[in-house]
């Protein structure tokens, strides 16, 4: 079969199992790689190229060959339509990936009578170090399991996607995360970049006594303070912190 692809909708959900009440377990994003593994009734089983994760999306013209140039480097960038630019409702997310076909004053095109503003996209080799500015331009979005954008992001997710738009290889999920650095020892004592990983869930600190998690008992990306929220996870979810690594 032919492969790779790259997806041509803003995101689609990736499921467990080939089915239409299954689970998601995460997110391909506009331009994202992928390969089509084999066919199952509506679905295609993928593997996405980033991160070689696995899993089915229902069986829809949603891909595409194309040579991405640029990437989107904010949450959400607007869709305008035609030649009048007028503004949809529709955007395409943090980290999607576009080939400039056409160039306008202040807009680019990507697609047929699809533009985007020039100061939302960045050349593909484009890196931000501003960890902290990337993660609080998700604060308030909604938690959702397997989510990777501004509609709903899991708390693996958000740290994965700083290092998705500078380049750099990060697994999807904190079972395989947590394995990837070697720890740091922290005695209590927290500095700006350090990933605290739980069974299952993981935070960022944003300086010596705050944190950002996309959380789900607050159902957000939320910030909070370190030490309550080692408490308050230990209280509530009997987790001590398994690890510490450093961006």
């Amino acid at each position: 079969m032919q492969n790779s692809f790259f997806l041509k909708e803003p995101f689609v959900d990736i499921l467990e199992e080939p089915k239409k009440n299954s689970n998601v377990s995460s997110q391909l994003i506009y331009g994202e790689s992928f390969k089509i593994i084999s066919k199952k009734n509506n679905y295609f089983k993928i593997k996405t190229s980033y991160d070689k994760y696995s899993g089915f999306i229902k069986k829809i013209d949603s891909y595409e060959k194309i040579n991405p140039t640029h990437k989107v480097g904010i949450l959400k960038a607007r869709i305008y339509l035609g030649n009048k630019k007028k503004k949809s409702k529709k955007f395409l997310p943090f980290t999607s990936k576009i080939q400039i076909l056409k160039k306008d004053q202040n807009f680019i095109m990507y697609k047929k009578d699809k533009w985007l503003r020039s100061k939302d996209i960045f050349p593909i080799q484009k890196k931000n170090s501003d960890f902290v500015k990337i993660f609080k331009s998700f604060l308030n979005c909604k938690y959702k399991w397997g989510g990777k954008t501004f509609e709903g992001i899991d708390c693996s997710a958000l740290l994965q996607i700083f290092y998705k738009f500078n380049n750099n290889f990060f697994p999807r999920d904190t079972i395989d995360q947590v394995k990837l650095k070697k720890g740091v020892g922290y005695k209590k004592k927290f500095k700006k970049g350090d990933i605290i990983f739980w069974k299952g869930h993981v935070a960022i600190c944003i300086n010596t006594n705050d944190l950002i998690h996309a959380y789900g008992p607050k159902k957000r990306v939320i910030i909070m303070p370190i030490k309550k929220t080692i408490k308050l996870i230990k209280e509530t979810a009997k987790l001590d912190v398994k690890k510490v690594i450093r961006i």
